[in-house]
């Protein structure tokens, strides 16, 4: 005797059909053709793609915390002040981010996900190689930080679509039981872009006189992007869309003016909300990469290129945490991983900036290698799995660059502001920042806490599990009268 599923309760439109034992146990049996996913291509072409725009976002930042307060705003402005407007260019590219993904993610839905990559590699490279080459506030005045920020927001939109598209092509040409692993490469690949990012300004910081580098030295860094945009090009050029993809867009052909932007807003808020609010754990980071330098060298007088060590050694930890993480949450499930890796990274922050405070350079080195290498980087690595797995692969890049992007522009266009502020005049209140990244911290575990665990299913049964009997129905007549029309 069968029964008329409700309005609410999953069901897949009209596909080619899974296995009896897949649609019902929800486990991980996929009919898709395993031959035509390949898996360790778009690991690859995800991690180094990945790793090359990411070195341009980083880069950005770094600059940012050393020289850029210095050279694009008045030269009578107090410290904390030149830091505080360096910090909201660096809070710009964040902010604009969302806007990126209404763009973006859109995109990668209906024309593909290796369009978007490729895309946002020019968008971001450009960008970057454009802010070593302009004009300064002592050459051109209020022009310099302008266009500074026109640049920065460039950079926004291109970040906003880039880990969306990547992810999700990682995601789906994993096989179902390595779904974790796969996609934590593009994540892997954006800690050494960080690292590159960091590391790539100590030898000028080391070798060249504060005059040098602050009239030539600082702009290297960001020509190398030419070179970035090039080697990602010939990588990702090759890369083909993935099977669940080519599936989705064989169930509804056509041209589809209400989706996927329209289905993701009406059916899928939820999912939106619940990833901008688990991804403010990217507080975590924003403080660690950037806050931190800026308070190590600006008020207590740390030697910036050992500071930047600080961030090598955390980062070059993370690039062989994160895979062991992701196997783990292969086999134990994504919530529990992500959540340790939240609280962990909060609660640290308060010995860490101690130490900063103290200048305990032990103490600095081993807890930012512990607080961003091991547990920032057991939710960095597991997130992208996590959070791509609250869609179905209609809306997939369309949700999950819209949630992360939100929970991004809040965490890092608002973060170094704050910080800023709750550190007081003299920049050295640092347990009230500790604080602001535990309060994230808290909102990022609720939020995680009320997702559904999904190591266990198939892209198939997950599409059927987030797609309600309405918007199959919904779908469906989308087409019919797309086909009509045509």
């Amino acid at each position: 005797m069968s029964t008329t599923p409700g309005p609410d309760q999953p069901i897949h439109p009209p596909a080619p059909a899974a296995s009896a034992s897949s649609a019902s146990s929800g486990q991980l049996t996929d009919s898709r053709p395993e031959n035509v996913k390949t898996p360790k291509k778009a690991a690859l072409a995800s991690w180094i793609g990945s790793a090359l725009e990411y070195y341009d976002f980083a880069v950005y930042g770094t600059a940012a915390a050393l020289v850029l307060n210095h050279l694009f705003f008045p030269k009578d402005a107090s410290p904390g002040v030149a830091i505080l407007l360096a910090m909201g260019t660096v809070g710009v590219a964040y902010v604009v981010r969302p806007l990126g993904a209404l763009i973006m993610g859109p995109l990668g839905d209906r024309m593909g996900r290796k369009f978007v990559l490729m895309l946002t590699l020019f968008m971001m490279g450009g960008a970057t190689f454009l802010v070593g080459c302009l004009p300064t506030y002592d050459q051109v005045g209020l022009l310099a930080p302008a266009l500074l920020v026109l640049c920065r927001v460039i950079q926004g939109l291109s970040a906003s679509g880039e880990q969306a598209s990547a992810i999700s092509v990682s995601l789906e040409h994993a096989d179902d039981r390595h779904r974790a692993f796969t996609t934590s490469w593009t994540l892997q690949g954006t800690q050494f872009g960080t690292l590159l990012a960091t590391a790539v300004f100590i030898p000028f910081t080391l070798l060249l006189s504060e005059e040098q580098l602050f009239s030539w030295g600082w702009r290297v860094p960001f020509w190398i992007s030419a070179v970035v945009v090039l080697v990602a090009y010939l990588i990702r050029r090759h890369l083909e869309e993935p099977p669940a993809f080519e599936d989705a867009q064989a169930e509804t052909p056509g041209e589809k003016p209400a989706t996927p932007l329209a289905l993701m807003l009406k059916y899928h808020k939820a999912a939106v909300i619940r990833i901008a609010a688990a991804a403010l754990i990217n507080t975590v980071n924003v403080v660690f990469l950037v806050w931190s330098l800026s308070f190590a060298t600006s008020v207590v007088g740390l030697e910036r290129s050992t500071m930047l060590w600080v961030s090598v050694l955390a980062n070059f930890v993370a690039l062989f945490t994160i895979p062991v993480w992701a196997l783990l949450a292969d086999r134990v499930g994504r919530k529990p991983i992500f959540v340790m890796g939240v609280i962990g990274s909060s609660l640290l922050m308060f010995p860490y900036l101690g130490a900063v405070s103290s200048g305990n350079w032990v103490l600095i080195f081993l807890l930012g290698a512990v607080l961003s290498g091991v547990f920032y980087s057991m939710a960095n690595g597991i997130w992208p799995s996590f959070y791509a797995e609250m869609f179905p692969t209609r809306v997939r890049v369309s949700g999950l660059a819209l949630g992360t992007q939100i929970g991004f522009a809040i965490s890092g266009g608002v973060t170094p502001f704050l910080a800023t502020a709750v550190a007081g005049a003299e920049g050295d209140a640092w347990l009230n920042v500790a604080l602001v990244v535990c309060a994230a911290g808290l909102i990022s575990v609720i939020a995680a806490l009320t997702a559904k665990e999904t190591k266990s299913r198939s892209l198939r049964n997950i599409d059927d599990l987030h797609t309600s009997r309405t918007e199959a129905l919904e779908v469906v007549a989308l087409d019919k009268r797309n086909a009509a029309g045509r």
